[in-house]
């Protein structure tokens, strides 16, 4: 467990005044701010759900011909989300998680408490991991890279802990194109959803002010620590200039992110719980349908670049 201070529940107004112009400062503010809520807040769940699609995201770049690695190392941990459910799937026996945020790391190493699984955990800087020169067999993260300010410096830092012929594994990256059309689409559901439960017959339906005001201050810490988004082959260049020669993104969720984005804003806006069962499970089996169709007729019409998810995998040379 690392000893690290105690994470900061909420920011102010100030830190967040503060935070613009430090990305790690909000990095640590907003990740601290949103740990103990975060799981509840994406439907991150450590079961058959979650499980499935932590493989499939590995899968999709990578296989799985190589499992099971011996210590993996996950990056930007938050919760545990990837690193957990790959290790409950058989990716490895050992863990580690590393992020700037205490609140996250904390996080991660109680879900992994939970789970009975081997993890420790440090609070760490991706541009400079405190891990010796080929410690780890395997190195992933999941919605990471997009917050790290130097990316040259952390892909040298992977390959660095990695063991010759190690795999790196980092997905839920945001396209350049795909991040445009998300963020419209989830501008558009929160006005809608917002405004429309002002009406009486919805009340019931409308979070109060001030949970929406926390909302709005947490959505522009997050505007903040969203440094980058990517086009795949810009991606690829950064990790083969690092050292990964054999670096290569793929992408995935083009009907299925147009889906998406709006519903995790719908479930945003209104109470937690307001929903229920038939709603998830309405989400969740849209959203396969759609990736079944994205999978199998739109990668082969559509440009990479259109797709929101870009996934990324290479190797230290031996």
């Amino acid at each position: 467990m690392s000893t690290d201070p105690a994470p900061r529940p909420h920011a102010t107004a100030e830190e967040v005044a503060a935070a613009r112009h430090d990305r790690k400062l909000a990095n640590v503010l907003y990740h601290d701010w949103e740990a103990d809520s975060y799981d509840d807040k994406w439907s991150i769940s450590y079961d058959e759900r979650c499980i499935s699609y932590a493989t499939g995201r590995f899968r999709h770049a990578a296989g799985d011909a190589d499992w099971p690695y011996d210590h993996v190392l996950e990056l930007g941990c938050g919760t545990g989300f990837f690193l957990l459910n790959l290790m409950q799937a058989g990716l490895a026996a050992k863990g580690s998680v590393t992020d700037l945020s205490p609140g996250m790391v904390r996080a991660a190493l109680r879900n992994a408490e939970g789970l009975g699984l081997d993890v420790d955990g440090r609070v760490a800087d991706a541009e400079r991991l405190p891990y010796d020169d080929a410690t780890f067999d395997c190195v992933v993260g999941h919605a990471v890279l997009h917050h790290i300010p130097d990316l040259d410096t952390a892909f040298r830092e992977v390959l660095r802990v990695l063991k010759p012929g190690g795999r790196f594994v980092f997905a839920g990256e945001p396209t350049r194109i795909g991040d445009r059309y998300a963020r419209t689409l989830g501008a558009w559901t929160w006005k809608a959803a917002t405004t429309v439960t002002k009406l009486p017959p919805l009340r019931g339906w409308r979070r109060p002010r001030e949970e929406l005001d926390e909302s709005s201050r947490a959505a522009a810490l997050e505007a903040v620590v969203d440094v980058h988004t990517f086009d795949p082959a810009e991606l690829e260049r950064i990790a083969r200039a690092a050292g990964a020669p054999d670096a290569r993104v793929v992408t995935e969720e083009f009907s299925a992110a147009m889906l998406g984005w709006p519903v995790r804003t719908f479930e945003a806006a209104v109470p937690p719980g307001k929903l229920g069962l038939r709603w998830a499970m309405f989400a969740y089996r849209s959203w396969l349908g759609l990736s079944w169709v994205d999978r199998t007729v739109l990668s082969r019409v559509v440009p990479r670049e259109w797709f929101y998810n870009a996934v990324i995998t290479g190797t230290r040379p031996a």
